[in-house]
Order: structure tokens, then C-alpha cells, then sequence
């Protein structure tokens, strides 16, 4: 390649970085699971891409996994259980919400290692929150592993505001690339 063909492209290479550059970091982000809150979906250590738009085309759907912003130094990945104006109950570990029984497949298996012991403790939203129902503009999140989670139950209400994303893909280690959840 000569002098003159590198000038030619330099530009065009350099062009491209830039909007790869721009691209990922406002539509996509790479985040590192902290913790076992997710675990067996997710575990310590796995690599995740979140799509930081898709709620700015779509609504937050229930059992989308989103990445939040807890503080201003964490962020954590939970499941989303609850949305604006949902009643919740959780009773011999089935969820119900509004008064119907939500079934949970993704928790099928886990529950099998659980060793016929609840995998859920029962709960009920006002009891755990003070509120009746998911109020506007909030949801309600928990972690995969029920017992060793700190989502909802806990810290209360997740703000719709303070969303990162929806992720989207697991990509790390890779043996375990996973394309979607539900």
C-alpha cells in the first residue's frame, strides 16, 4: 500500500472507529454480574451487554433482567417482577399477581435443586413495602436466587428513571453465551 492510498482511507478508518465508538457506548453497555443475587441465570464474573434504548421504544415488560442504578456507585441486575399498579403476593412459593397465579417457568429447575423447601418465601407487597400496589413510574425486582438476594423485598421500589437497560446478552465466558431471557 502506498503513501497516497493510506491518506485515502485513513480517514474513512478513522471515521468508522468514531461511530463505533458512539454507537456502543450510547445504545449498548458491558457489565460484570457482582454477586450471586442472579445465580443459577447468572453468575459472579459473567460479561453482559444491556440495551441501554429499548426502553425508550418499548415498555418494561414483566421477567425482563435490567440493570439499575441502586446508589450512586452500584449498580445491581434483577428480574422485573412487578409493574405500575400490580398487587403482589407470593404464597407456597407460587406468585400471584392482581389475585392470579404468575407462573415463573424460568424457575423450574431451581426449584428442583431446592430440595422441596420453599424457593420463595412467602411475602405480600404491602408487607413488605407498605404500599398495596406497585406504584406509577416504579417497579419491583428480585433476584433469581430468592434466598440470597437483595432486590425489592429489601431496598423497596426500583424507579423506572434510574434503568440502565434490559440485557439482552450474556456473552462471558463464552461456553455460556446466552442471546435472551425469559
Amino acid at each position: 500500500m502506498n503513501k497516497k492510498h493510506f491518506r485515502k482511507i485513513m480517514p474513512v478508518i478513522l471515521l468508522a472507529l468514531l461511530i463505533a465508538i458512539v454507537f456502543r457506548s450510547n445504545l449498548f453497555a458491558s457489565y460484570i454480574v457482582n454477586g450471586e443475587s442472579m445465580e443459577p441465570t447468572l453468575y459472579d464474573g459473567n460479561l453482559l451487554m444491556v440495551n441501554k434504548v429499548v426502553y425508550n421504544l418499548t415498555d418494561i415488560d414483566r421477567f425482563d433482567i435490567v440493570v439499575f442504578h441502586a446508589d450512586e456507585q452500584d449498580d445491581y441486575v434483577k428480574r422485573v417482577i412487578g409493574l405500575p399498579g400490580d398487587e403482589i403476593v407470593y404464597k407456597n412459593d407460587k406468585l400471584y399477581i392482581d389475585g392470579e397465579y404468575t407462573k415463573e417457568s424460568f424457575l423450574d429447575p431451581f426449584r428442583v435443586m431446592s430440595d422441596n423447601e420453599l424457593y420463595t418465601e412467602d411475602f405480600t407487597l404491602e408487607g413488605v413495602t407498605g404500599k398495596a400496589e406497585v406504584p406509577e413510574g416504579k417497579i419491583f425486582v428480585m433476584g433469581d436466587n430468592r434466598g440470597e438476594s437483595l432486590d425489592s423485598r429489601e431496598i423497596g421500589f426500583v424507579n423506572a428513571e434510574t434503568i440502565v437497560g434490559k440485557v439482552d446478552v450474556k456473552y462471558w465466558p463464552f461456553s455460556e453465551m446466552q442471546l435472551s431471557f425469559g
